[in-house]
């Protein structure tokens, strides 16, 4: 009896490892630990005006629910089962990672000016909540052009800002309880830090994919 050798992908595994993780610690932070933000709200200074909670908590919340859901969405569409099994749903789900990311950027734009670190963290943002709908779109782009490999390229420098937040609080615990920096400082330089690392991971997994596997795919292409 022939026996099938089952091929596993394990980059969209590790990755959507990495998603579950990243949802389950945001979903208990910020809806059973600390559903009011009472140590982030306790933090906050270099503000101009004053935090007004009850809708900062309500743009909060909608902002970690589709942030989780883009993260989600997102790690699902690497798999290549599920384009094998049904390209319906993979464009489907790709639609719905570009609406629940559009969400995250619409929401991050009212918390902006009410960023810990002031202005120093409100333009990063800011600009970040353009670039990464844009690296989405211009994936979609190369997808509906028929550019497949370009397409999960540009899709990959989008997705890794998912864990933009993770990364900020990573960096600013750091900082905060290692290097014993106060709060703010180190919350502004996790900003950066990440935006940076997040970019650079992205490039170097992509250009490691293309020296190792011919056409450039990513795992599970």
């Amino acid at each position: 009896m022939s026996r099938t050798k089952v091929k596993i992908s394990w980059g969209p595994v590790l990755l959507a490892a990495i998603a579950a993780c990243v949802i389950g610690y945001s979903l208990l932070k910020n809806y059973v630990f600390d559903p009011r933000a009472g140590f982030f709200l306790g933090v906050k200074t270099g503000l101009n005006q004053v935090v007004p909670v009850p809708s900062w908590l309500g743009a909060m919340r909608v902002h970690v629910a589709f942030a989780c859901l883009a993260a989600a969405s997102g790690a699902l569409n690497f798999s290549s089962g599920l384009r094998r099994r049904s390209f319906k749903l993979h464009r489907a789900n790709g639609y719905a990672y570009l609406i629940s990311i559009l969400a995250v950027s619409l929401t991050s734009g009212y918390l902006a000016p009410y960023a810990t670190g002031g202005k120093w963290v409100s333009i990063p943002f800011n600009l970040l909540n353009i670039a990464w709908p844009a690296l989405a779109v211009i994936s979609i782009r190369h997808a509906r052009q028929g550019r497949y490999m370009a397409h999960r390229e540009w899709m990959l420098r989008s997705y890794v800002f998912c864990f933009t937040n993770s990364c900020i609080h990573f960096f600013a615990f750091v900082l905060y309880r290692g290097a014993g920096l106060p709060y703010e400082a180190s919350y502004i330089a996790g900003v950066y830090a990440s935006i940076a690392f997040l970019a650079a991971a992205a490039e170097l997994f992509i250009r490691l994919r293309r020296s190792s596997v011919n056409g450039g795919a990513l795992p599970g292409a």
